[in-house]
Order: C-alpha cells, then structure tokens, then sequence
C-alpha cells in the first residue's frame, strides 16, 4: 500500500510545474515542522551540534527552513525521475565550474564526483550523463517496489548504476581507467563497512573510505558537486569545484579529512538545503555516548 501511495504521488508531482511542486514541498516541511516527528528532532540535533555559534533561534530557523527544503527534494523526485530530458535541461539555469571536469579529463585518468547530499544530487547525474561517460554506486531503496522506478531515472540519460559490491567497485575503476567519470555521495555513515572516524564540523564522523581509495588507485581528479536549488521554483544551479589532491594520497586520514572539509565548505554555503534529518553521527568512537 505505502509503494502504491508512493508511485501515485511521483506520478502525480512529476505533472506539476517546479514552482507548484516546491509550493506542495513547503506544505509537506510546515507539517514537519508542526507536528513532532523523528526528521524533525534528528535535525534539530545535528544543527545544534553543527553550528553552536548560531543562537537557538537561529537554530530553530535553520531547523524550520531545513524541513522544507528536505521536502522539496521529496516533491521534485518526481520531475526528475520521470521528467523528460529537455524539461530538465530549461530547469539548470546556470553551471559554474564545468571547465574543471573538462580539464580532469585531460590528464586521461577520469574524474570522481564528490557529490553530498544538498541541494538536490539527482540533479548531477542526470545532467552530466549525457556529457560524460558515467557510472554510479547505487543501494536499492527500501520501498523495493520503487526500485524499477528509480534505477529508469536515473539510468535515462545514459548514466550507469554499480551495486555496493566489489563487482561494482571494479566497474567505477574500470570507468576510470577509460577516462570516464564516477559519482560518490561522501557522507552518509558506512557503519562497519570500511569507516574511518575524521572530523566534520568538528565533531568525529564515521566516513567512507571508499572515495579515498579509489582516489587513489586511480589518481583520478576529485570534483565536488552539488546542485543548489534556486528559490521560487526558479531550477538549479551547478557548483563544480575542485577538490584538493591530498584526497588522493596514501594518507587516509588525512584524505577523508579533506573530503569532509570539502563537503563542509559546501554545506556552510546552503546550510538549509543539506540533508540534516540523517543520522550522519550514528556510529560513535570507542568509549563515546549515542548522540541521537
């Protein structure tokens, strides 16, 4: 029933004008807002944390505005996923950095997207996969019945999906090799799958490793992306800024480190639009309490 209730409301939202569906997102995040939920309270955690020299009702603020941009991203899923390319291209008002991919492609070893989970990241690979050759990590949903859907969305343009396996691994290394490109969301917590606690905002995060070994071995240039959504149902903008090239040393520590510096840099410029109602500070080190 939840699956049916989910299809029909993509369905549906995918017919909207943008503006009509962030209007519809604003409704949904002032209902979060209200009434209280876990989203709410796990973001309200996280900015408390994140920002202690904001004052609480600068939190609660950033709290509020932060539940309905979440929501927008909900709302919108629909355009993007079911959408047609040309009415995605007419959203994308402007693109800043785009020549850093094309100077990462020159030294023939491809480009890793760093791509955080702000703004809206769909919007990246639907937009870069038709420009560059692309293969992405990709972890079935839950709602599996929505996984057909999905796997279409983002497919469409020509990106390519690899599962969180070492089979997928080995296809983002592949894409490398032939100077293609591969997108990575950074900062969601691997629990025990190959963490490695560094710093973000300050406070020790359980981060991938993943990014910083494949980095590595293939001494591909790292990009941060995300794509910033512009206000009144206005589209997107695209930010490509390159990332620095201690990420790819043999130095772990000091790469994940800069790999949530970077997502941070990002963040601190769209504090509304990051994901905050994640656990991203679940897993703890040795001897510290739950956060959350």
């Amino acid at each position: 029933m939840r699956a049916l209730l989910a299809k029909l409301i993509l369905h549906t939202t995918a017919r909207l004008p943008l503006p009509v569906a962030h209007l519809l997102g604003v409704v949904i995040g002032t209902g979060l807002i209200l009434i209280p939920n876990r989203t709410r309270r796990i973001a309200t955690i996280n900015i408390h944390l994140c920002f202690p020299e904001l004052s609480l009702s600068q939190q609660k603020r950033l709290v509020r505005q932060s539940l309905i941009e979440m929501a927008k991203t909900f709302t919108e899923s629909g355009i993007l996923w079911l959408g047609n390319s040309k009415r995605l291209e007419k959203m994308i008002k402007s693109v800043e950095g785009e020549e850093h991919i094309k100077r990462a492609l020159e030294g023939g070893h491809g480009a890793i997207f760093i791509s955080p989970h702000i703004g809206n990241w769909e919007v990246i690979g639907l937009y870069c996969s038709p420009r560059y050759p692309m293969i992405s990590l990709y972890r079935p949903p839950r709602m599996e019945a929505l996984d057909a859907l999905i796997r279409r969305g983002r497919q469409r343009n020509g990106s390519k999906l690899a599962p969180i396996t070492a089979q997928g691994i080995r296809a983002l290394m592949q894409m490398l090799k032939s100077n293609g490109t591969t997108g990575i969301l950074p900062d969601q917590d691997p629990r025990d799958h190959g963490g490695h606690f560094a710093p973000f905002f300050g406070i020790q995060a359980n981060t991938m490793t993943l990014l910083s070994r494949l980095a590595h071995k293939s001494q591909a240039p790292t990009i941060l992306t995300y794509a910033e959504r512009l206000s009144w149902g206005r589209g997107f903008r695209l930010h490509f800024i390159p990332g620095p090239e201690v990420i790819n040393g043999r130095d772990i520590d000091a790469s994940v480190t800069a790999i949530n510096a970077l997502v941070e840099q990002a963040v601190r410029h769209l504090p509304a639009q990051y994901q905050w109602g994640y656990k991203r500070f679940k897993t703890r080190p040795e001897g510290e309490q739950p956060i959350y």
